[in-house]
């Protein structure tokens, strides 16, 4: 049945004012939050402690929110476990828990708190929102009572599922998504039976939501930009960072740049647990990034980004990521050994002069390097690595990956091994690998972990190449290869 005349109208005059305020671009924030944290308990506390301890860290979030605001940000991002922490078991877990309807229900929090009471939380979150006239994204839990007519429900009657929030900048709640990849030690949630992808329409652009783990799988990072097409991803994490690849900063920053749109990325910060880490990323690079493992204190960035980045003329051509280094002569192997990253073996190569031609393969994957480094320290080992295999212990998950990496130590054991601090700056590097997948992410690390914005660039054939040089000494240059489909089925997701 057609809907009446004057609904279309409604939508159509909606419509259109939704697109007369629509804006090039928009202010984004991102609040890297110190997390106060329960006591470790065997037995759950009681709701008004629960509920006490999340206030107490919604007071700090609520003055990176005004902050924020006061500043012009149109929307803010805070990070997974902001509100209560970690230290949980399934069962400890529960008083912090509320229930959060589907967004279709259209409903303010904080006008209507007892439309779907108790939900304290929710309603603070939202007033935030709505006082502040600006989107707030946050990370809760969500419980959903179950019964026997279900063959998954779990024996104590309810799913438990890590989740993010978005209000919008009249509190309404516009967005709810439930994490489908579960880190290894989340066992106080279920997975949910179904990837969700979630994306919600604003004046300033396509948002889309995931959580931390989500990010390295095709569901739902790969569907919500290749498919679904969104402009912008939300992405609360509890990011621990491992050297000398998978930092906070250097990898989000990374996905990014190879999947062509920004990432909002809020993390914990716990330097006892190596969490720190946010920044605002698009596809051009870093706007705003923040990395101290030193101090204990939160940091609030802002950035003003590209509401539509496919549309801007800045935006990175496609690339094709394996076309350079599968036309070219291969270089002879020089020396190979093999090093451990963790538990990925990689096949290295030591650049034993200031200036050569290298090539490293590894299964299906061959690394090219050019280079010059007429300055190189006599302290300083660097190698040509390659690897293509599973990664990770019990989730595993197929990389690619060429990386110009600095060992730990002059001893040629320690390559792989994390590494903070460099002295040699190149004067030219340019990397490339016949890669078998168009996810290929690239990013350069700079000595005391900083990232190198403006000061490399990806040729259209799938060269990661310095523009001028490095302008202080290089960690790694690194094309991060996701090869989705051949990653092994994912042991814990049973049943829910």
């Amino acid at each position: 049945m057609l809907p009446p005349r004057s609904l279309l109208h409604a939508a159509v005059f909606a419509l259109a004012a939704l697109q007369a305020l629509a804006s090039d671009t928009f202010i984004a924030a991102v609040y890297e939050h110190a997390v106060i944290l329960p006591d470790a308990t065997d037995e759950p506390v009681s709701p008004d402690d629960a509920l006490a301890l999340m206030n107490k860290n919604m007071d700090v979030l609520e003055g990176a929110v005004k902050e924020a605001a006061q500043q012009g940000a149109h929307i803010i991002v805070t990070p997974e476990d902001g509100i209560y922490g970690w230290l949980f078991t399934r069962k400890t877990i529960y008083p912090y828990l509320e229930d959060i309807p589907d967004p279709a229900v259209d409903w303010i929090p904080c006008t209507d708190p007892t439309r779907f009471a108790p939900a304290p939380v929710q309603e603070r979150l939202s007033c935030m929102a709505r006082n502040n006239s600006i989107y707030v994204v946050a990370n809760i839990g969500d419980k959903k009572p179950c019964n026997s007519s279900d063959p998954g429900c779990p024996s104590d009657g309810r799913y438990q599922y890590n989740t993010d929030i978005v209000f919008d900048s009249e509190g309404k709640l516009v967005a709810r998504y439930h994490k489908y990849n579960l880190f290894r030690r989340e066992t106080q949630f279920n997975y949910p039976k179904e990837p969700e992808a979630i994306t919600f329409e604003t004046p300033f652009g396509k948002f889309g939501i995931f959580t931390c783990f989500d990010i390295l799988f095709r569901e739902p990072a790969v569907v919500l930009v290749s498919e679904l097409q969104v402009d912008t991803v939300l992405f609360p994490t509890a990011w621990m960072n491992v050297l000398p690849f998978l930092t906070a900063i250097e990898f989000h920053s990374a996905w990014a740049m190879g999947m062509g749109v920004n990432l909002l990325s809020a993390n914990t910060h716990n330097i006892g647990l190596a969490m720190t880490g946010d920044g605002l990323f698009t596809p051009e690079g870093p706007v705003a990034y923040h990395y101290d493992s030193r101090t204990e204190e939160g940091r609030l960035l802002l950035a003003e980004l590209s509401a539509r980045p496919r549309l801007s003329p800045t935006y990175p051509p496609a690339v094709n990521w394996s076309l350079y280094a599968t036309s070219i002569k291969k270089f002879p192997e020089k020396d190979t050994f093999s090093g451990a990253v963790r538990r990925d073996i990689f096949t290295f190569s030591e650049l034993r002069h200031k200036a050569g031609n290298y090539t490293v393969c590894q299964g299906d994957l061959c690394c090219h390097l050019v280079y010059r480094m007429p300055n190189k320290s006599n302290d300083e080992v660097y190698v040509l690595g390659a690897f293509d295999g599973l990664h990770g212990s019990l989730i595993k998950y197929h990389w690619q990956i060429c990386t110009l990496l600095k060992c730990q130590t002059t001893d040629l054991n320690t390559c792989g091994q994390p590494a903070e601090t460099a002295q040699t700056k190149f004067e030219m590097f340019s990397l490339s690998g016949t890669f078998g997948t168009n996810y290929v992410f690239p990013e350069v690390l700079y000595s005391g972990v900083q990232l190198a914005p403006g000061e490399f660039e990806v040729l259209r054939d799938g060269r990661l190449k310095s523009k001028h040089g490095t302008s202080k000494p290089l960690l790694t240059a690194t094309l991060f290869g996701r090869l989705y489909e051949k990653d092994l089925p994912n042991p814990l997701r049973t049943s829910p």
